[in-house]
């Protein structure tokens, strides 16, 4: 599977390795809106503060700073955010970073266990930037990040290949209905690079498994994925967490729009089944009920994304304004933003 964001790495890696300059970089994402990102959620420290959720900092908004600071090609900023992302995260003997930082707490790592989404997010954010910025260290950053979540939380399971969440606790020997996946950790656009910063074919079958598995998820009267599945079985919510469709969830329709899956069924249905009110919304599975209606521009922005893909609907106006709230989906906005300003200039 290719992709579109994918494919800068592919003429520049080796120059960056060989020690060559690179090609110009374009930003994808304007300085006025990427100052405005950082003066609301970017810390001095280079932590990307999340003020939806106690001003914690964890390795997806690491992940996250590092791929916006690239996009708006940022070398400064980029290199502030990494600093604090291995100083203060890259802490574990396994080569992945912590998940999670806690400013009020001390010591501040509170769960030294891995997000396998944040270190995709990392690596491959440290990839792309070693590539256009003539930086081997990045890139060996990346190789040794990409290595340890192919041989710690990419699993086999009953002829899948599978995303672990995490190092621990969540495959069979840890829950009773093990393995337990999150769909919206599948980073589609990254894992053609991750396949080449760590060569194994598993990286593609991962991909083709977790699309398989999207389109097999189609729980309650939505036909949504869960935000938690246990495939013990056949795939269904996982226990001990709440049936639904939520926050983290919303985020997979770009995640497939960036990483170039166009599917018109799967798009449509996830779509569609996300949306209450002609907003974004977190669901309850069982009932098909919407539980919190999101009207912020950068979650409604995946919608956006996704009939521009489908139909060529042009975003309108507002989705343009950027004034970021909450770290989330302002992330979102930028990410969604970049994309339809580099692949579908005609519906801006």
């Amino acid at each position: 599977m290719k992709t579109w964001i994918a494919t800068l790495l592919a003429g520049t890696m080796m120059l960056a390795l060989a020690g060559e300059p690179a090609s110009a970089q374009q930003p994808r994402i304007s300085s006025e809106a990427w100052a405005a990102y950082k003066a609301k959620f970017l810390d001095p420290s280079g932590r990307i503060v999340d003020n939806g959720n106690g001003n914690i900092s964890h390795s997806e908004g690491q992940g996250y700073g590092l791929l916006l600071a690239y996009l708006a090609a940022s070398p400064a900023d980029f290199e502030q955010i990494w600093y604090f992302t291995r100083t203060e995260l890259l802490l574990r003997n396994d080569g992945l970073a912590v998940w999670k930082w806690d400013p009020s707490a001390t010591p501040h790592v509170t769960d030294t266990n891995n997000a396998s989404d944040g270190d995709i997010l990392i690596a491959y954010a440290l990839a792309l930037a070693g590539s256009a910025w003539n930086r081997a260290d990045y890139i060996t950053a990346a190789t040794r990040i990409a290595q340890s979540t192919l041989s710690e939380t990419v699993a086999d399971f009953a002829g899948r290949t599978l995303l672990m969440p995490g190092a621990e606790g969540f495959s069979g020997a840890d829950r009773d209905d093990g393995p337990v996946i999150n769909p919206s950790y599948w980073v589609y656009e990254a894992l053609p690079v991750m396949a080449a910063l760590a060569p194994s074919n598993q990286w593609q079958r991962l991909a083709d498994d977790g699309l398989s598995l999207l389109k097999a998820m189609q729980f309650g009267p939505r036909k949504l994925p869960a935000e938690w599945v246990s495939l013990k079985r056949q795939p269904q919510p996982a226990e001990g967490f709440d049936i639904e469709f939520g926050y983290n969830a919303i985020r997979i329709p770009l995640y497939l729009a960036r990483g170039g899956v166009t599917d018109r069924a799967l798009l449509t249905r996830l779509k569609e089944g996300m949306t209450a009110n002609g907003v974004p919304a977190t669901i309850d599975l069982t009932t098909g009920q919407p539980k919190t209606e999101l009207s912020d521009p950068g979650y409604e922005i995946v919608n956006h994304v996704v009939a521009c893909v489908l139909d060529g609907t042009k975003l309108p106006a507002e989705a343009l304004q950027f004034a970021p709230a909450y770290y989330y989906p302002s992330t979102l906005q930028l990410l969604g933003l970049a994309y339809v300003g580099e692949k579908h200039p005609e519906c801006l």
